[in-house]
């Protein structure tokens, strides 16, 4: 499902403010990012178009199951139910809503009668489960400096010396 970033609702909460602060971390955005990748290889985003394939218009092999998808599809839909286990009832729900279907948080408000900006806030919240469930985190930890491994003991010279 290709979104323009310009009306995308990730994009206006990673957006810095005068203060120069944003609502949505990087790591928040890249876990936005893999799950939009990962509903996408599932094959689970709405269709825009029609579809003229006989398979998929009707018949005992049309429908939404595993059976029908590819394997790929079937891969990214089992991953994308252990993530749905791992999370939270109404972050899980927010999280698809937005990466997978494209609503709004406004809509999802609405839908669920929930009061107004609540739905940024369970965003936030699942998105930083999200991002912990793919490993990722605000600060980068790791060794202070690494070491600079090569296969000779010695360099070689970069210009051969002349015999005589």
């Amino acid at each position: 499902m290709a979104k323009t970033r310009d009306d995308d609702v990730l994009a206006r909460l990673a957006a810095r403010d005068a203060a120069g602060s944003a609502f949505l971390a990087p790591h928040q955005l890249a876990a936005a990012e893999r799950l939009e990748q990962l509903i996408r290889r599932a094959q689970l985003a709405p269709r825009v178009t029609m579809s003229y394939n006989p398979a998929s218009v009707g018949g005992a092999r049309a429908g939404n199951s595993v059976e029908t998808a590819s394997q790929g599809a079937a891969d990214a839909r089992l991953r994308l139910s252990r993530l749905a286990g791992m999370l939270p009832t109404d972050c899980w729900g927010v999280l698809f809503d937005i990466c997978g279907l494209g609503k709004g948080l406004q809509l999802i408000e609405t839908e669920r009668r929930w009061p107004r900006r609540s739905a940024k806030l369970v965003l936030r919240i699942g998105l930083d489960q999200l991002a912990q469930q793919f490993g990722l985190s605000a600060h980068a930890t790791g060794t202070g400096r690494g070491t600079v491994d090569g296969w000779l003991e010695a360099r070689l010279p970069l210009i051969a010396e002349a015999e005589s």
